[in-house]
């Protein structure tokens, strides 16, 4: 296989981690959030909203990698 084949596979698993991590610290927000500190699962909530953004064009952008030519 040669290595330009790789890099969609590379990239849809960078992907996947980046759900899980979003997934992870959304998890910790809340129970941040639950332990009365609202301003920092707040913040934390915001800085996810990067990932919520940008999630579509990473969607978009490895199905057109993925198709067959």
């Amino acid at each position: 296989m040669p290595n330009s084949d790789l890099l969609p596979s590379l990239l849809e698993k960078l992907y996947e981690n980046q759900l899980a991590l979003e997934a992870s610290i959304m998890e910790l927000s809340n129970w941040v959030e639950q332990r009365g500190s609202t301003d920092v699962a707040e913040n934390v909530r915001g800085a996810l909203e990067t990932i919520s953004t940008n999630e579509k064009f990473i969607k978009l952008t490895l199905a057109v990698l993925m198709a067959p030519d």
